[in-house]
């Protein structure tokens, strides 16, 4: 299945820069793997600040719905007051899933920004055109080199 196109986010992100936050999801992404969760990091960002990050909690809080995307996606709800999330931009280590895609498109979440596809689970190149702005491939060496590092590890 061929990727999701990539969609321009200058509007919603500015001259933001991708690699400064994917880095950061990708941090997220090590520490999960850490702390035995699925390899997988997200962070939320409205005008050039990063409001949330957060890693999988599934294996820790016994939650199979806290998922990286989800838990961002819940905690920036959270430090923003709000559950209408427009202007919102979030970036993942690896493609969402189904729910979690469902989760930024109910949020209003305006953009997607990951580093890997999920082959077996990601659900991002399915997203309705217009709903979800979506650009994949940022810093998709470093995260095939943590996924190879994380599978050594096991």
């Amino acid at each position: 299945m061929a990727g999701p196109a990539t969609t321009d986010l200058t509007a919603t992100i500015g001259r933001v820069n991708y690699e400064l936050y994917m880095s950061a999801a990708l941090a997220e992404a090590r520490e999960a793997v850490r702390n035995g969760e699925a390899l997988d990091g997200a962070v939320a960002v409205l005008d050039e600040a990063l409001v949330a990050r957060a890693h999988p909690q599934v294996a820790t809080t016994g939650d199979p719905t806290a998922h990286a995307v989800m838990v961002v996606v819940r905690e920036a709800a959270r430090r923003l007051g709000r559950a209408d999330l427009s202007g919102l931009v979030v970036f993942a280590a690896v493609e969402p899933c189904a729910m979690c895609v469902g989760a930024l498109i109910e949020a209003d979440v305006d953009g997607l920004v990951y580093a890997t596809p999920d082959t077996k689970a990601g659900a991002a190149g399915s997203v309705a055109p217009g709903r979800l702005s979506v650009v994949s491939g940022i810093m998709e060496r470093e995260a095939a080199e943590l996924r190879l590092e994380a599978a050594r590890r096991r």
